[in-house]
């Protein structure tokens, strides 16, 4: 049907590198990032701030779409709680979320910081908004410290 040509194309025009998107009883069901592509894209996202300096990788970051896979995006956070980027939320650039707490109370930026400042690369657990599905969702975010800051990149455990 035609309605099925136009949302195939869409989806091949979304995701150019395949596989993760697909057809379920008619509608499209997108799948969310894994652990292993967060880290790859916190990775790629350090390489890419010391290539090319902290101006040119948070402008990346916050406006360009090289960080951006479906539900993955980096958020790059000063040592003392400063949106350095934000890969989903430009109007955060430039705020201090350091009592920022999830849905449960855990102050996630404030434990973010902390554990920068002591190692190096690290996972941690709390409750986001999910970019696909608009819902609150449990994330894993895996976080490396470059200098004065964390860059981060989760995937939601749906």
């Amino acid at each position: 049907c035609m309605a099925g040509l136009l949302l195939a194309g869409r989806a091949a025009a979304a995701d150019p590198q395949g596989g993760k998107m697909t057809m379920q009883g008619g509608m499209m069901n997108m799948q969310g990032g894994t652990k292993e592509e967060a880290v790859a894209m916190v990775k790629k996202g350090v390489a890419y701030i010391k290539a090319n300096g902290k101006q040119k990788g948070y402008t990346e970051i916050t406006d360009g779409t090289r960080f951006k896979d479906r539900d993955l995006y980096l958020v790059v956070y000063g040592l003392d709680g400063m949106v350095l980027a934000h890969g989903e939320n430009n109007r955060m650039v430039h705020k201090n979320l350091i009592d920022l707490r999830d849905i449960d109370g855990k102050p996630f930026i404030k434990e973010t910081v902390t554990r920068a400042r002591n190692e190096p690369t690290f996972w941690m657990k709390h409750k986001f908004t999910d970019p696909m599905t608009k819902s609150i969702h449990p994330m894993e975010m895996y976080c490396e410290r470059l200098e004065n800051s964390v860059i981060c990149s989760g995937h939601f455990m749906r």
